[in-house]
């Protein structure tokens, strides 16, 4: 797998899950962003890069309709437009934070991929794409 930068797009998982976005009707859209984000949330083994730096891309793209998001990288993430999401998927987003809690095991808190976790950390669009915008929408 690639990382390039630090963005929740620049990665070949997060690149993969947009094509299997923009490959997926209209309906299934929703579905698996949220399946991406359960999947990151409940794995009580190690996490692996590829899990977690999917569920972030979900996580961005989540972000993007609430009211302070910002669009979605125009050069790796999906192509094709999302539906309109469930608000409820604002809460699972949030959740992400114990994905990179240092008491569990993580590719991203083990140096597995140092660079996902930086990005999901410490990037300065962190708080733009989804950690603000998620929690100040979350209940909405």
């Amino acid at each position: 797998m690639g990382t390039w930068d630090v963005g929740p797009f620049d990665n070949d998982a997060a690149g993969d899950f947009s094509d299997t976005l923009d490959k997926a009707s209209e309906n299934e859209r929703e579905r698996i962003i949220r399946d991406a984000l359960v999947h990151a949330i409940d794995t009580h083994s190690h996490l692996d890069a590829g899990i977690s730096e999917k569920a972030v891309a979900a996580a961005a793209l989540v972000a993007t309709q609430c009211p302070t998001g910002e669009p979605a990288s125009p050069h790796y993430g999906p192509e094709q437009p999302l539906p309109e999401l469930s608000a409820g998927l604002r809460e699972i987003a949030v959740q992400l934070s114990t994905v990179s809690s240092p008491s569990r095991p993580s590719s991203w808190n083990s140096g597995g991929n140092p660079t996902a976790a930086l990005g999901w950390r410490a990037s300065p669009n962190c708080e733009t794409f989804s950690c603000r915008s998620l929690r100040e929408n979350s209940s909405a």
